[in-house]
């Protein structure tokens, strides 16, 4: 198996959800101070349930964030955004193919954790969860 995946915007390390160190990352989209409370509380959420996880919320651009967590092979990443604090919910992000899907945040540390125990694949959430193209709010 090469562990190491390219794709035109950029180099991912492929590591299995059950063996990767870290298994999710979680991103606020910006500085604003609104996110904080949702990222601690998923943070700590995932963290009781024993996934191990690393909020990322430096200052840059949320791309370039998503591409540091894919380079040390965290395979899901949630991010917190302006739709968060309006519909309650988030997006979950899947290292191998970019494609994220909105998961209402009541239930997405249950999903990320079926994820992680191979309980669930990624093709059945995207099944089960909207997929997620843009912000509807602002």
């Amino acid at each position: 198996k090469q562990w190491y995946q390219r794709r035109v915007r950029g180099t991912w390390l492929d590591l299995p959800p059950l063996i990767a160190p870290t298994k999710c990352s979680v991103l606020p989209l910006s500085s604003n101070e609104q996110f904080t409370p949702y990222v601690e509380k998923i943070s700590a959420d995932l963290r009781k349930l024993g996934i191990p996880n690393k909020v990322d919320d430096s200052s840059g651009a949320i791309g370039r964030r998503y591409a540091r967590t894919d380079e040390i092979g965290i395979p899901f990443g949630i991010t917190v955004d302006f739709d968060t604090i309006k519909l309650n919910s988030v997006t979950v992000r899947e290292r191998n193919t970019c494609s994220q899907i909105r998961v209402p945040l009541d239930e997405v540390t249950e999903l990320v954790n079926r994820l992680c125990l191979d309980q669930t694949s990624w093709n059945d959430a995207k099944l089960n969860y909207p997929e997620f193209t843009s912000q509807e709010t602002v």
